[in-house]
Formats: structure tokens, C-alpha cells, sequence
């Protein structure tokens, strides 16, 4: 561990409407796949923290849900509540937003920073995307107006593009402090956990709308056996009929789904992964407080 003196170490939350890329911004500044991505919304819906260590300087990274405005259901709510209870207690927040966008949801996370006394940059993502970029300056005056942003960063993740802007900034705002995490780990999420994330980002990529976001998965066994890691996961969906959707035609989809997760699995954990995944229907899961509690 680094010497208090020398040493910078803070907490950072990533908060923003859902789908604007926080995930990908956090997985692009760990250099590996530890929060799972989607063009669905809803796609995550845990506390991810990433831990990154450079030089003097740890970075305790936190992923948020995106928030809602529907909060009619219990997923919903739960998501809602976990951005506001990670808002408690950071040292830099990062409230994305993407290209000339501004709507209702956006609005509703800058009310939620009202109160907040430590920075908070913002991150106007996929400017890439811009057509016309004599746009993008008076967008800027305009949400400069909203609040006193610390930091005003146009980017791009999926391109790299002002990344390491972001990091720099990140860092001056950073109180001193011993490292919090050691140096080589990079997330506080246990490897279950991940193998979870990994098995349910394949069904959103692979079900696009086809199935609601009512899907869960649990982790039964996660067992090192000599050189091979043996998982088995349970696919929980809400109704019959989704989970025919995820096995497929003659359960050809669920292989693919499979497919895919085991060889990111296998990236992850450097190993090689025997996974065999079951869907289950547990009806009402999502609406069900006590059921989420036992799905976190």
C-alpha cells in the first residue's frame, strides 16, 4: 500500500438517465468488462463498484441504474433508491447526458444533485454523434446555466475520445487518503455476482424487445474443479411464455446465449467455463419487495 501522505483515494458515482453510457464509461476506464451494457434500458440495476490504480491515485468508480421517472414497480423503485443512497456518500459525481439531449429524466437527475455539495462534472457523451457542431457550445451554455458544474466534458466512450480528460479531472478533485482497496483489485463485486451480470447481458443483447426487463439470474454452483470453472446458472422470468422466448427453438437460443456468456466468462476468470444455464418462471419477482431483497 502507498503511504497516506502521497496518496489520493475517493469515491465517484456515475449517475445519469438510463442508456447513456455509464457502464461503458466505466468499463472503458478499468480496460475490462465489469458492468454489463445494453442499447435496452434498465440493463443495470445494481451498485457496480470499479476500482482503478494509477500511480498515487485510487479511483473507487460506482455505477449506478439509470433513474426513472416510472416508479409504479418495485424494480423501479429499488434502482431509484440505490442512486440516491450512493449519492450519500462520494467525493465526485459524474452526471452523464448524451449529445444535444436534455429531457424530463435528465431533469429529474439534476434534481436529485440539488443538494449536493461535492463536484459534480458533466459528461456530454456521444458528441461523436453531433452533425452540426456549432451546436454543441451553445447546449453547453445552456446546461452551464442549470447549476455550477465543476467540469464541463464533452466525449466520446465508445471512441476513447476525451477519456483521459475525464480522468484527470477526476483526480485533482480526489482528497488525500491511503488506498482503500489493494492496488491490483478492481472490483469489490464477487465473481458470482459477475458471472450473473455476464449470463443476463447476453439475454438483453440477444432478446432485444422481445422480453421485458423482468428477467433475474442466480448463481447455484460456481466450483473450481482442477482447470475447469463449473457454473450453473437459474434464469428467472416472470412469465411462461418468456421463458420459452429465452430457450428458443429447440433451445437453440439459450445455447447461443450461453455460448456467448462462457466465453466472457472464460476472459474473466481466466479459466476455462463448463456453464449450463436453466430458466425457471417466478411470477411477480419484479413487483415483489421482498423477492428483490433476495435477488441483490
Amino acid at each position: 500500500m502507498a503511504e497516506h501522505e502521497d496518496t489520493r483515494c475517493g469515491f465517484v458515482a456515475i449517475v445519469g438517465r438510463p442508456n447513456v453510457g455509464k457502464s461503458t464509461l466505466l468499463n472503458h476506464i478499468l480496460e475490462q468488462k465489469i458492468s454489463i451494457t445494453s442499447r435496452k434500458p434498465q440493463t443495470t440495476r445494481h451498485r457496480i463498484t470499479g476500482i482503478k490504480t494509477e500511480g498515487n491515485t485510487q479511483f473507487v468508480y460506482v455505477d449506478t441504474p439509470g433513474l426513472h421517472s416510472n416508479q409504479k414497480k418495485a424494480l423501479n423503485r429499488a434502482m431509484n433508491a440505490t442512486v440516491t443512497e450512493v449519492l450519500k456518500d462520494v467525493d465526485v459525481v459524474l452526471f452523464m447526458v448524451e449529445r444535444l439531449i436534455f429531457n424530463e429524466e435528465d431533469e429529474m437527475v439534476l434534481q436529485a444533485l440539488e443538494h449536493i455539495k461535492v463536484p459534480v462534472l458533466l459528461l456530454i457523451n456521444k458528441c461523436d454523434q453531433i452533425e452540426n457542431r456549432e451546436r454543441l457550445l451553445p447546449h453547453i451554455q445552456k446546461l452551464a446555466a442549470r447549476r455550477q458544474f465543476s467540469e464541463v466534458i464533452p466525449l466520446a466512450v465508445l471512441t476513447g475520445h476525451n477519456m483521459s480528460t475525464v480522468e484527470d479531472c477526476v483526480a485533482k478533485y480526489l482528497p488525500a487518503g491511503p488506498f482503500m482497496f489493494p492496488e491490483d483489485q478492481v472490483t469489490d463485486r464477487s465473481s458470482r455476482f459477475l458471472a450473473a451480470e455476464l449470463i443476463r447481458e447476453k439475454i438483453t443483447r440477444q432478446l432485444g424487445d422481445e422480453l421485458p426487463y423482468e428477467v433475474s439470474v442466480e448463481i447455484e454452483k460456481f466450483t473450481q474443479e482442477g482447470a475447469v470453472l463449473h457454473i450453473h446458472g437459474l434464469i428467472l422470468v416472470d412469465k411462461a411464455g418468456q421463458k420459452q422466448i429465452i430457450i428458443g427453438h429447440q433451445g437453440e437460443r439459450l445455447k447461443t446465449i450461453g455460448k456467448s456468456a462462457r466465453l466472457d466468462m472464460e476472459n474473466a476468470f481466466d479459466s476455462k467455463v463448463m456453464l449450463n444455464l436453466w430458466v425457471k418462471v417466478k411470477s411477480g419477482w419484479a413487483d415483489d419487495e421482498r423477492a428483490l431483497q433476495s435477488l441483490n
